[in-house]
């Protein structure tokens, strides 16, 4: 019986020595099996010193009742008097529950952290073989298993062996698990045997001596016919071998009451779960020849031979190892490798991203990415960089200047870091997960594992995050630092890239131009000016930034452009490397294609707007019409008003452009706009109303040059087709009808003189050659077509509609809007056309007829010969055209009676009309959906090849670049093209129905 101010002082000193349920402890150490040692203060000291010193202290007193009769004594002895086996047995119990549980099955287990009994009864075999020699069923297996899996652990956790030993020893115990398995598997069906070699090749970290306490262990099978046996059947001989291979893998994977080994994935073998278990060396080879893909190559590379039949391992090992170091010879590895970069962290549920140590940013696989990427771009003409494992891979990278010393030194550090939490986390239940846990318990429990015993949980979680930053930092560094050093030659002595290497290197990354890249790159930041070394710490994310676009060539150029436009500007690079967005939305500006790159080199200065939160955000037509009008009035002349309007828009079209490819793309900071719709309609909204206020300007303009402040007619401007529907793109001319109406005292022919005059002044003025893109006006919907007068008086109109108009001129008049001049004038207008594009009682069914007739015409007279009809954006089958003209059916035969049918925009028609329950909702989506994607592809086409166009582009880098606009990885432009013929089929069906009626 304990006495009660012992129990008090017992109590202090268990929470000093890390227990966090003392009162649990204290009952603990007061049970009969512990009487001869619980005084002993060493025993407490060495609970303490340990990861989880409760879990440890319930783990001892299990151990300690299940020891057999006269077993107990020599356990309490060693508790207090054997330190290296006390530390060893009690660092193994307070980081694993899972050997803890199975110490309480087999209660002797524990004396083999002293040495293995094996030993002596198997000289000569390897360590863990001599540990498995007696297992001759899968239930020993397992035993014999775990208890070499013990003798890892207890070294682990003591700092015996490091991480990466631990980890090299956990592949020999697996090696020798996959031997024993495969013994078992043969003794059973020795028939078998005798018919096949089997080799078993170890792939993943199991083949590069890099293994999880608990991992699948990959592995592909390798099968050939004993010569002279069976008549040398090779089909009876891998039958017989899939045999032996598939009792090998159940031996390793089946639950018992010893638990599981580990699960063994044959999934990486040739067309995976499809392909044949067991294939001959000769299939393989011709597998990889024909069919394999990268990724498979990269698997490879950590192949090795590691149960079987040695002398076929061996041969397998060295007919794929050339194919391995040729893979970045292959047409298809830059699209792969890129496309395999951007899928890493794609499938990792948003919950666990912030928690997951393998795959999330900053996690482990983008350490062994990395360098395996490197291995195989760079190890085809460097044998020392052919090693599976990432740390040895690592040391040799830097060791011939392919990674930069500093860089590889800290990956080295924090990949031994995070494997280390890795194995702490992965041992506790021998459960395999990346997660890093959430409860409080076994976060304390993980940084005690791991030396942290001041504020484990802070301490460790700053650790964590801290070397997580510096893997993501540099991870994508680690491929374009070196290039750097290789071309500005700042440190003598230092190893570095050749330029055969850094050329290989680019080209890997997608550079279709390495020897340009080079150049620009030397020129960028060579040197050791201020400039220079400011370019050295941007360049090497700006590189990964281009080589992640379609075109990292352009990218890279223009980006060299706006340098030396703008190199000796004091804020430029300041805003690069301060403003943490600049750069990268300068990167993706640059690389998506010709027009925004275009419109920033008039103007290099309009890269401020990229590094302002606010500063891609569309202005409205009011702040823009004042801009403009502002600046045409101080201008002297008509030509200076126009080219300081047409800069204005110049301007706005290139923050449009940014912001439209940035929101496209996505920055690593702010995922891609989903909402294509919304897109699209900030895309038109705001081409339009710059058109609008530059077309404003070019009137201002027009009417100072030749009368002064008053023009002698009142004029307005009004927008027609996409102009009038705020829907224009990068490329559209700017579609219009002319009103005018005299002032009072002034005739008719002199009004009509003066709106003609001013017209042709404003035309002039808007196409004048400047480097500013050209804006065309563009009158050919008026009355009359090109035959009639430029502009009409209001009257003139008026006469007309009323005694000549047809209906394709009351449909194009659907989407007219005034948009520049005398505003009470323009409505009046709208108050004019109302009726006519509103027809009261909707159209008659001969006018319904009519537009369907003359649709019908159009889609057979303009389509452009040898166009396909199934990828024409406007015209093509479930375009433009045959959504806005359902669309503009449906407003003329019901806005009479839906007020929300009385818009200009096609949208808003359409969510009107299924408002108003005229389209069915599905077939609404379809009809949206399509439309939406039409104009986007329109917009892609003006952003990547700076001229509008209707289809897609035939030149391979063009279209990659219009696909990876609309979301698409590099490598799947089939699929884009497919997508939008899937997408158009299925409006056109809701055209037919919808428009011709069935």
């Amino acid at each position: 019986m304990t006495v009660p101010g012992r129990r008090s002082s017992t109590f202090i000193r268990l929470l000093r020595s890390g227990f966090t349920d003392p009162s649990a402890a204290a009952r603990l150490l007061d049970c009969d099996v512990l009487s001869a040692v619980r005084a002993d203060p060493v025993l407490l000291d060495a609970l303490g010193a340990t990861a989880d010193p409760d879990l440890a202290l319930r783990g001892l007193v299990r151990l300690a009742e299940a020891q057999p009769a006269g077993d107990l004594p020599g356990l309490l002895d060693t508790l207090v008097s054997a330190k290296p086996l006390r530390d060893r047995l009690l660092g193994v119990l307070g980081a694993s529950e899972a050997l803890g549980d199975h110490l309480a099955r087999h209660p002797r287990d524990w004396r083999g952290l002293v040495t293995y009994e094996a030993a002596d009864l198997h000289p000569g075999l390897p360590e863990f073989e001599r540990g498995l020699a007696d297992a001759h069923d899968p239930v020993a297996l397992r035993v014999a298993y775990r208890r070499c899996l013990l003798s890892i652990a207890a070294r682990d956790v003591c700092g015996t062996i490091d991480v990466a030993q631990t980890a090299a020893e956990l592949a020999d115990l697996a090696t020798a698990t996959l031997r024993a398995a495969l013994r078992i598997a043969t003794a059973a069906a020795p028939q078998d045997a005798a018919l096949c070699r089997l080799a078993v090749i170890a792939m993943g970290k199991c083949g590069g001596n890099e293994l999880n306490y608990v991992s699948d262990v990959d592995v592909i099978f390798v099968g050939e016919a004993v010569n002279g046996a069976a008549g040398g059947d090779e089909s009876k001989a891998l039958q017989a071998a899939t045999r032996l291979a598939s009792h090998l893998m159940r031996i390793c994977s089946e639950t018992t009451v010893e638990g599981t080994i580990w699960p063994v994935d044959a999934n990486l073998r040739p067309e995976g779960r499809n392909g044949p278990l067991v294939r001959t060396l000769s299939s393989h080879l011709a597998y990889y020849q024909r069919w394999a893909k990268t990724w498979e190559f990269q698997a490879l590379l950590k192949a090795r031979a590691v149960a079987g039949d040695e002398a076929l391992g061996s041969a397998y090992i060295d007919a794929i190892t050339p194919l391995v170091w040729q893979a970045a010879e292959r047409d298809n590895f830059v699209p792969d490798v890129q496309q395999m970069r951007r899928r890493v962290v794609d499938n990792i549920p948003a919950a666990q991203v912030d928690r997951e140590l393998k795959l999330g940013p900053g996690g482990l696989r983008d350490v062994e990415f990395a360098v395996q990427l490197l291995q195989l771009v760079h190890g085809r003409s460097d044998a020392t960089l052919h090693s599976g494992t990432t740390l040895d891979a690592l040391h040799a990278l830097a060791a011939g200047g392919y990674v930069g010393r500093a860089d590889a030194a800290q990956l080295h550090d924090a990949y031994r870091f995070l494997r280390t939490m890795e194995h702490r986390i992965q041992l506790y239940r021998l459960r395999r997960t990346h997660l890093v846990p959430e409860d409080e318990n076994d976060l304390r429990r993980l940084g005690r594992s791991m030396g942290l015993r001041t504020e484990p949980v802070a301490e460790l979680n700053r650790a964590w995050r801290r070397h997580a930053s510096v893997v993501r930092r540099l991870h994508e560094k680690l491929f374009y630092r070196p290039l750097l050093d290789a071309v500005a030659q700042l440190a003598p002595g230092e190893t570095r890239l050749s330029p055969r290497a850094a050329g290989q290197r680019l080209e890997a990354l997608g550079y279709a131009d390495p020897a340009s890249a080079l150049r620009h790159l030397e020129a960028l930041a060579s040197g050791v000016t201020r400039k220079a070394a400011i370019q050295r710490t941007l360049l090497p994310v700006m590189l990964g930034w281009f080589a992640d676009s379609a075109d990292p060539d352009a990218g890279l150029l223009n980006f060299r452009k706006v340098s030396d436009a703008l190199g000796k500007t004091p804020w430029y690079l300041r805003l690069l490397r301060d403003e943490g967005a600049a750069a990268e939305n300068l990167a993706r500006v640059l690389s998506a294609g010709r027009l925004a790159p275009d419109l920033l080199m008039r103007a290099p200065e309009a890269v401020a707007l990229l590094g302002d939160p606010e500063g891609l955000a569309p202005r409205t037509q009011e702040a823009l019409c004042q801009e403009v009008l502002a600046a045409v009035g101080r201008a002297d002349t008509p030509e200076a008003a126009v080219a300081a309007a047409r800069g204005v828009r110049r301007r706005e079209l290139f923050r449009t452009a940014a912001a439209d490819i940035i929101g496209s793309y996505g920055t690593e900071d702010s995922p891609a706009e989903e909402d294509h719709g919304a897109l699209v309609d900030r895309v038109g909204g705001a081409v339009s109303d710059l058109t609008a206020a530059t077309v404003a300007g070019a009137l201002r303009a027009a009417v100072q040059s030749h009368f002064g402040d008053t023009l002698p007619t009142r004029f307005a401007v009004i927008g027609v087709g996409r102009f009038g529907g705020h829907e224009l793109g990068y490329g559209s001319d700017a579609d219009v009808l002319f009103v005018h109406e005299p002032r009072e005292g002034v005739d008719e022919q002199e009004a009509a003189k003066a709106s003609q005059t001013v017209i042709a002044e404003m035309r002039r003025l808007l196409q004048l050659p400047t480097a500013d893109p050209p804006l065309l006006i563009d009158a050919d919907l008026r009355p009359e077509g090109r035959s009639g007068p430029l502009a009409r008086t209001l009257a003139s109109y008026a006469a007309y509609y009323r005694r000549w108009s047809l209906t394709w001129e009351s449909q194009a008049l659907l989407r007219a809007e005034p948009v520049a001049g005398e505003e009470e004038l323009g409505r009046r207008f709208i108050e004019l056309i109302d009726p006519l594009r509103y027809p009261a009682e909707g159209l008659g069914e001969d006018a319904v007829r009519e537009i369907r007739r003359l649709k019908a015409r159009m889609e057979s007279e303009r389509l452009p010969r040898g166009a396909d009809p199934t990828l024409h954006t406007k015209l093509g089958r479930g375009g433009l055209s045959d959504v806005e003209w359902t669309v503009q059916l449906i407003q003329m035969r019901h806005a009479w009676a839906e007020p929300g049918l009385r818009t200009t925009r096609t949208r808003e028609a359409l969510a009107a009309a299924h408002a108003a329950g005229l389209i069915p909702t599905d077939e609404a989506q379809i009809l949206d959906e399509a439309w939406v994607l039409a104009t986007r592809v329109r917009n892609a086409v003006m952003l990547v090849r700076g001229r509008a166009g209707d289809t897609f582009p035939s030149e391979a880098r063009e279209l990659a670049a219009v696909g990876r606009y609309l979301g698409y990885a590099e490598g799947t432009v089939g699929e884009l093209l497919d997508d939008y013929r899937r997408i158009t089929r299925r409006a056109r069906a809701v055209v037919e129905e919808l428009f011709y009626g069935g």
